[in-house]
């Protein structure tokens, strides 16, 4: 299927040139798609976004998702408020998530309305729903 051929994973070439940190990027987003199994064995790759440096609700709420929220599973914006430790900032949480510097590997698409619909992501709602099947799938198998 399309979703399949999207996934196919080959690293590009020129990949013994990769920095360490690109290479610990790319075997993450391998695992990620290809051998979901693996990735509990992977570290998280290095971040240096000013973003995840400063002391603020923002860098809590992405943190704890990263931390929090695994594979396969979904959170509410209130939800997800509460683990970050201010129950009544779900929409800061709607704020972190846009601004969210590393998608898929800070797991934004996990973060969804309390109704259960996906709600908004920035690479758009199709996509935010074939990542949270592509979990549901693959951990099913698992």
């Amino acid at each position: 299927s399309g979703a399949e051929s999207w996934a196919a994973c080959e690293v590009s070439e020129g990949a013994e040139e990769m920095t360490e940190p690109l290479k610990q990027g790319s075997a993450w987003l391998h695992a990620y798609f290809c051998e979901p199994a693996r990735m509990e064995s992977l570290p998280v790759p290095a971040f240096h976004h000013p973003l995840l440096q400063q002391d603020s609700f923002t860098r809590q709420v992405l943190w704890t998702l990263l931390r929090d929220v695994k594979f396969g599973e979904a959170v509410s914006y209130k939800q997800l408020a509460n683990m970050a430790g201010n129950g009544r900032a779900a929409r800061a949480v709607g704020g972190a998530m846009r601004s969210n510097p590393i998608p898929i590997i800070i797991p934004c698409h996990r973060v969804i309305r309390s109704s259960g619909q996906s709600g908004n992501y920035g690479g758009g709602t199709l996509l935010k729903e074939w990542l949270l099947s592509h979990e549901k799938l693959q951990k099913e198998k698992l």
